[in-house]
């Protein structure tokens, strides 16, 4: 049985986490204050490049192993601009369009028809 698209891409996130903590406690040494420190850096607004290289490097291993993963699995990936969109299915003879249904049924909605408000400040 094929995993899906979604099963993939969560074993592939969680090898990243795991891999980027372990990149995270190579790159202190062994020294706990500075394994903080690089964790205390880490922020919701941390590009990229603010990331220690070795968090860096695994990080960009495991988006080349997620991209392998899927291709491996069946799926294509592609550019958004590169698919090109499908052109509508025609509709057979006999179905039913928009104009063929029935009007719409029950009482009118109370109030009668709508009038825009009257402007203010004309003579």
């Amino acid at each position: 049985m094929t995993k899906s698209a979604t099963d993939i891409v969560q074993d592939v996130i969680n090898t990243a986490v795991v891999d980027a903590i372990l990149a995270l406690k190579e790159a202190s040494q062994g020294l706990p204050n500075a394994l903080i420190r690089d964790l205390a850096s880490i922020h919701a607004n941390t590009a990229f490049s603010d990331l220690p290289s070795a968090v860096q490097k695994a990080v960009a291993a495991s988006v080349r192993n997620a991209f392998s993963q899927l291709q491996r699995n069946g799926y294509v990936i592609a550019e958004a601009k590169s698919v090109l969109p499908t052109a509508p299915r025609p509709t057979p003879a006999g179905a039913a369009t928009r104009t063929d249904r029935a009007p719409r049924r029950g009482p009118p909605k109370p109030g009668g028809p709508r009038r825009p408000p009257a402007g203010r400040g004309k003579s």
